[in-house]
């Protein structure tokens, strides 16, 4: 039921709901006058006007005109108290450790930044913006359909890491400062990938490119005033459009293989060149010691040759039969059996110089050796032929000849 229909409060005093009772059985509205009544009086009590209020009983325009003064009265103070005391506690505010703050009063900025702390500034006179100085921001520029110097198409994708160097001239100079950081990223990274070439930007030329872009990207940070350092530029990806992909793959591929064959040619070469060397070095060496060797024993053998000529010259029969003997020992030590053809038949003789070797080894460092040779060389005397060039020469002096020369 409502709450003016007879019967709404179980305990029979029907009440309205701003408090006041039934007047004979009436179940009108409430009194406007007595709730304004109401109403002044809680605020004159609150802000001291409760003077006003006595005297409402009075004639109703001397009442409603007390009211009415001190209503607006009142209420003016206190909202007049309330909004001071908003406006002083929304002037407090705190700048934390990494943030530095910017004041403009009036539209003007003001010389000094706020430093980390709690502050107070006045409201609507002065404006404050917080900006953060230690924070390493990062974006990153995923750029698409890019043409190089060579006119091929990359997809190139570039991170930027930058810092708030300058925090007035980041809030003031420029209306949007992150605006322009990626205007003029966009820019600088077509700029230096149209200035290179594809395989440059794909292989071995990101950490140039890196570079190149930090340095013209800084430079339009500087010119635009913007207090933003750029702290580091890294090319994250540079890949070829998606339908040409394989083809550039397969590029990618055999310049790998290319340096793996050049690698292996480079190994091969320094492996076989140094032994090349060496072996032609000890080619030389050996060279040069068999020439020394031949020289010297070319300048031996003239040597003794001049010897021998003196020699000759002073007895030639002599000299002439030792030369003999010397180059009939030479030939027989080099032959272990001698046929020894004999006068007076078709019969040979066989000498086995190599048994004979055998049976005399055994007695040469014993003192009977020259005896043992003597004999030896008696015995073979008979049937050796007499050389024609000696004839004249008398036999018996050649063994002691030759012992001589032993």
């Amino acid at each position: 039921m409502a709450w003016n229909e007879p019967g709404n409060n179980g305990n029979g005093n029907d009440k309205d709901p701003w408090g006041g009772g039934r007047k004979g059985g009436d179940q009108g509205p409430p009194d406007i006058d007595e709730v304004v009544r109401n109403l002044t009086k809680k605020f004159n009590s609150l802000f001291g006007g409760g003077s006003g209020g006595s005297n409402s009983t009075g004639s109703s325009s001397s009442g409603n005109g007390g009211i009415s003064g001190g209503l607006s009265a009142g209420l003016i103070a206190g909202l007049v108290a309330v909004v001071a005391v908003v406006w002083a506690f929304m002037g407090f505010y705190i700048v934390d450790e990494a943030e530095r703050g910017v004041v403009l009063r009036f539209g003007k900025v003001l010389d000094l930044t706020v430093q980390p702390g709690l502050h107070w500034n006045p409201p609507v006179v002065d404006e404050v913006s917080l900006v953060n100085v230690s924070e390493l921001n990062a974006k990153t520029y995923e750029n698409r359909a890019m043409l190089t110097t060579d006119e091929n198409i990359i997809d190139i994708s570039v991170t930027v890491q930058y810092l708030i160097q300058d925090p007035v001239k980041y809030v003031i100079a420029v209306q949007d400062p992150e605006l322009s950081l990626d205007n003029a990223s966009e820019s600088a990274i077509r700029h230096v990938v149209g200035g290179n070439f594809m395989d440059q930007i794909l292989t071995t030329g990101r950490d140039r490119i890196a570079a190149d872009v930090h340095e013209r990207l800084q430079n339009y940070m500087n010119v635009y005033n913007t207090g933003i350092f750029v702290s580091q530029v890294n090319v994250v990806d540079a890949q070829p459009p998606d339908a040409v992909r394989p083809a550039f793959d397969d590029v990618i591929r055999a310049r790998e293989d290319e340096q793996r064959v050049q690698n292996q040619a480079q190994q091969y070469s320094n492996q076989i060149i140094p032994e090349a060397r060496g072996e032609a070095q000890r080619r030389i060496e050996a060279a040069n010691a068999y020439s020394a060797e031949v020289v010297a024993e070319a300048t031996g053998d003239a040597s003794r040759f001049d010897q021998l000529l003196t020699e000759y010259l002073k007895s030639p029969e002599v000299t002439r039969q030792r030369l003999y003997i010397d180059s009939l020992e030479d030939v027989m030590t080099a032959s272990s059996k001698i046929m020894v053809d004999v006068e007076g038949g078709n019969n040979m003789l066989f000498l086995p110089l190599d048994k004979l070797m055998e049976q005399s080894t055994s007695s040469i460092n014993s003192n009977n050796s020259t005896s043992d040779l003597r004999n030896l060389a008696d015995q073979l005397a008979p049937f050796l032929p007499a050389p024609t060039s000696v004839n004249s020469v008398d036999r018996s002096r050649l063994p002691t000849t030759r012992r001589g020369n032993q």
